[in-house]
């Protein structure tokens, strides 16, 4: 199989299995079709978190002892079975605590191995661009996804019905995955055996004693803020008058765009000041969401923003993760970058759907643009260390 077809067909796995997280924005429909509120969304997006991280910290574990190939794919059947119990489920049970279970071992799976998987077919040097690539595949799944579940209901379907169509296409990825696994050892960029990937409390020590620490902080920081913005935009789209489908597909198209440019681009000579540069324009697109009421015009100029801020810093964070990384510990540090970058996808919509119920979803966007303040100056600070280091260093 040709490097071109094996990519193709990797990244077009990545992307059907995607839409799986994308359908997670769609729950608060869902539930409410059996009178949950944001409370319980929020409650089983935390159950999702705790399997999620147990799944991500054994990733490396469970790669070693199957193949990363084949632990993708058995990740995807997992993702399958929960987008069917969640279209099966008719209130807060046990189908509905199992779809959440296996949601989050599935995707922590899927999420954690891609760019694990990828480093071993390219150089160092192409991080940024292959990086951008992929992450280009799983937004454009999660971004469609809901765009799909909007269609569907337009056309007189039920939101139940995404989740079985998502759940066949995930299962459609899962076989890719089993049939790229001897195309991909052929590939491999590095010969001989994978090194061992499994993540331990010594190497997180480890890590967070190098310089990958703040990428690791920041991915967990930036997942908050994502998570904030989007799990509950059907909320935010209600209260306003406004639809959210609007929202993601124009997010969708700024976010794929923007990264297929950043596929020939490799941070600049500061990689830290680039991303601090974009982190301030996500914080800046939370403040104008804040602000912007029902206007349609501004709800899609927040979507543009929010697209270019958080969607072209990402790829360029998880590849400082890689290069701040020991070399012994790459497969791991990435492991890790998932596992903290997580705890603020699926752990932050629990505190998210308090502040909605409790104080409004005015609080919660406040919260959201702090949190995105925060990072964006991590970065600056960074970027400025870099910067005093390379001048004593040219003196």
């Amino acid at each position: 199989m040709s490097r071109p077809i094996l990519f193709a067909l990797f990244y077009l796995a990545v992307f059907l299995q995607a839409g799986a997280y994308g359908l997670t924005f769609m729950l608060p429909r869902l539930f409410d079709a059996f009178g949950a509120n944001e409370k319980m969304v929020g409650g089983m997006l935390f159950i999702t978190t705790i399997s999620t991280l147990i799944a991500v910290y054994y990733s490396g574990h469970l790669a070693d002892r199957f193949g990363r190939l084949r632990t993708l794919g058995g990740a995807c059947f997992a993702i399958a079975a929960a987008l069917t119990f969640y279209g099966l489920a008719q209130g807060v049970g046990v189908l509905l605590i199992s779809a959440s279970i296996l949601l989050g071992a599935g995707w922590g799976l899927t999420y954690a191995l891609p760019p694990v998987v990828v480093t071993r077919l390219i150089s160092a040097q192409d991080r940024v661009r292959y990086f951008a690539i992929l992450s280009v595949a799983v937004m454009t799944g999660f971004g469609l996804s809901p765009v799909l579940a909007s269609m569907l209901e337009d056309a007189g379907f039920t939101i139940a019905d995404a989740f079985y169509i998502t759940a066949a296409l995930c299962a459609l990825a899962g076989l890719i995955f089993f049939t790229l696994t001897t195309p991909i050892r052929q590939q491999a960029a590095a010969k001989g055996p994978e090194a061992r990937s499994n993540l331990s409390l010594s190497a997180i020590t480890d890590i967070m004693r190098s310089p990958a620490r703040l990428p690791v902080i920041m991915v967990c920081l930036g997942a908050s803020v994502f998570a904030g913005m989007n799990n509950f935009q059907t909320v935010f789209a209600d209260e306003r008058g406004l639809d959210y489908a609007d929202y993601f597909l124009t997010y969708t198209i700024t976010v794929v765009l923007f990264r297929v440019v950043l596929a020939r681009f490799k941070g600049g000579r500061n990689p830290y000041l680039t991303i601090a540069a974009l982190m301030y324009v996500m914080c800046g697109s939370v403040v104008l969401f804040l602000l912007s009421g029902a206007s349609v015009p501004l709800y899609l100029l927040t979507a543009i923003l929010f697209g270019i801020g958080y969607g072209v810093s990402y790829p360029i964070l998880a590849a400082m993760a890689a290069n701040d990384a020991k070399e012994t510990l790459l497969p791991q540090t990435l492991q890790f970058f998932a596992l903290t970058y997580f705890i603020g996808i699926f752990g932050f919509p629990l505190i998210a759907g308090w502040l909605i119920v409790e104080a409004g979803s005015a609080t919660l966007l406040l919260l959201v643009a702090v949190l995105a303040g925060v990072e964006a100056t991590m970065a600056l600070r960074r970027s400025l260390a870099v910067r005093v280091n390379a001048t004593l260093q040219s003196q």
